[in-house]
């Protein structure tokens, strides 16, 4: 099968609730890239990384230190299921469908309506690299050299001040 193409979207989330389920080291990354944009993040999973229990404590985001349940999904607009467990993943998948609600399957690129994109930011320029799923150390690449660019763009535009 071809690989599909994803048109790139920028949505406002800062009144969205995103609900992420696993606290390893990918949901910890995740994270960290949605806090620039929300605040209304649910980080569900029975382990926690130390910089997630922070977050949690600074009130950043809410933990819910916890196996996940069908019911944590009832008010979310978009659920990042990354956990290390596949059969866990695919039955979120499965949930997030029959509810209408955004998902995104870390283990499993078939398994997302989205993708999570490497993020550069810089003031107010937001770009987003993806290779559709395909290449990570591609995209890693492409956003390093982009998040450059963006610094050295806002360089110049300081000396034309």
């Amino acid at each position: 099968m071809k690989n599909k193409r994803y048109f790139p979207l920028y949505v406002d989330l800062s009144d969205k609730n995103v609900v992420v389920v696993g606290g390893g080291t990918i949901a910890t990354r995740r994270v960290k890239a949605l806090l620039l944009f929300t605040r209304n993040i649910t980080v569900i999973a029975p382990k926690m990384t130390a910089d997630l229990w922070e977050l949690g404590k600074l009130g950043k985001i809410q933990i819910q230190p916890r196996p996940v349940k069908k019911s944590d999904f009832s008010m979310a607009y978009m659920v990042l299921a990354v956990t290390n467990n596949r059969e866990l993943n695919e039955e979120i998948y499965h949930a997030c469908k029959e509810e209408g609600i955004y998902v995104n399957v870390a283990s499993d690129k078939d398994l997302c309506d989205f993708y999570f994109p490497g993020i550069c930011l810089k003031d107010d320029v937001v770009v987003g690299i993806t290779a559709s799923g395909m290449n990570h150390k591609k995209a890693r690449a492409v956003r390093e050299k982009v998040q450059a660019l963006l610094e050295e763009i806002a360089k110049d535009e300081e000396s034309y001040e």
